[in-house]
């Protein structure tokens, strides 16, 4: 097989090992420059692996920001063939969206709460909030009654959630309280992706706390991604994984190609290149000339930049990789464009349209993100509209 046809399969290639099908050279829509492809039943696998971390807590699919990227249109289904029947989302408008999705008998909460003034178009809806304040709390019980809702404490975030003060006030008025229907008693960790780190111990003696001046009996909900992998301390009645899900391992210094790792991951990003060039010794690159060429180099553009959610700061220090070749990229990452070192491929080992790996088992995601100096969560929801979208292993 030549070396072009093997990136394209290696590109389109499912990440459970599946052949690539009928990818060629002229089949992406519209011409489009890089292809990402998201494996559901990579999904669905970590979503039964939380689920048998976090034994007998059930598990609940956070898929805000359109499933951090990969397609909620795709994800819900796919989380509630593994019998997810709680969902969240950071906004009312994602849970307009998503509610003819998701069946009336399954919880899909707000975790921002509400703006003033749109209880009755959530009470309307079947959409639970997530009471952050006492404000909050005073308006959903005058707007639904009978409504259930999420109420969150603050543990030790200063972020969503209940003060002390708040939670005193709410628990001292009888009149609110018995206007609540609180489906759900929660917090959210701070430091969860620090295993070791000493405020999530703190913030589960305040939760615990705080948990028992309200009523029993409520179910309660702390970890997230990370937090699930703290133990059972942690896990309450609900355990809420976001980024697991999608397949960036949440614990720090942890990624899904470690051995051992539950979590597999989803996707993949290969680029198309748009152009090739050699170039002598001294010649400037890109924008700025920040980089220039010590010898001959020989070069390859691909037609994806930071307008594409492929940072600026992966300038000069990112990379791409093709058949086990880590391909630098030569000074700035450009808006619609990068550039890539070639020199250690074999001359001809590479032609326009062939594909490059940007993300996928030779550069995982979370290496990514350490090399453009973030974290997999803003590489994940960063990536753009102009990648072709393929989605393998939807439920049938």
């Amino acid at each position: 097989m030549a070396a072009g046809a093997r990136a394209v399969e290696a590109a389109g290639a499912g990440l459970s090992g599946e052949p690539a099908g009928s990818i060629t050279h002229d089949t992406l829509a519209d011409g489009a420059a890089a292809l990402l492809t998201i494996d559901l039943a990579a999904l669905r696998h970590n979503y039964r692996t939380y689920c048998s971390l976090a034994a007998p807590a059930s598990v609940a699919g956070v898929v805000k920001a359109d499933s951090y990227g990969l397609g909620a249109a795709k994800v819900v289904p796919a989380l509630l063939a593994e019998g997810c029947r709680t969902f969240f989302v950071a906004q009312l408008s994602e849970a307009l969206a998503l509610r003819p999705l998701i069946p009336a008998t399954a919880a899909l909460y707000v975790l921002n709460g509400l703006q003033p003034g749109s209880e009755a178009l959530a009470r309307e809806a079947g959409i639970r909030p997530v009471l952050n304040s006492l404000p909050q709390a005073i308006a959903w019980a005058a707007a639904a009654p009978v409504k259930a809702a999420a109420l969150q404490l603050d543990s030790g975030m200063s972020r969503f959630g209940l003060s002390e003060s708040e939670l005193a006030a709410l628990t001292g008025d009888s009149v609110l309280m018995g206007k609540l229907n609180l489906a759900l008693i929660m917090s959210h960790l701070a430091c969860a992706d620090e295993l070791s780190h000493p405020a999530s111990r703190a913030q589960l003696a305040a939760f615990k706390a705080m948990r028992a001046r309200l009523p029993a009996g409520i179910p309660a909900s702390l970890a997230n991604s990370a937090g699930v992998f703290h133990g059972a301390d942690y896990h309450f009645d609900l355990v809420r994984p976001g980024i697991g899900l999608y397949g960036a391992h949440p614990v720090a210094g942890q990624n899904n190609e470690a051995a051992g790792s539950p979590l597999k991951p989803v996707v993949r990003l290969a680029a198309r290149i748009v152009q090739l060039r050699t170039i002598p010794a001294g010649t400037a690159v890109g924008y700025g000339h920040t980089h220039k060429a010590e010898g001959p180099m020989r070069l390859g553009v691909i037609g994806v930049g930071y307008a594409d959610g492929w940072l600026r700061s992966l300038s000069s220090s990112g990379a791409a990789w093709f058949d086990g070749v880590r391909l630098p990229i030569c000074g700035r990452v450009s808006m619609d464009s990068s550039i890539l070192d070639l020199s250690a491929l074999p001359e001809g080992a590479l032609k326009p349209g062939d594909f490059v790996e940007l993300i996928g088992p030779q550069q995982p995601l979370e290496q990514v993100a350490q090399e453009a100096g973030t974290i997999a969560y803003e590489m994940l929801t960063g990536l753009g509209r102009r990648y072709e979208r393929r989605w393998t292993g939807a439920v049938s």
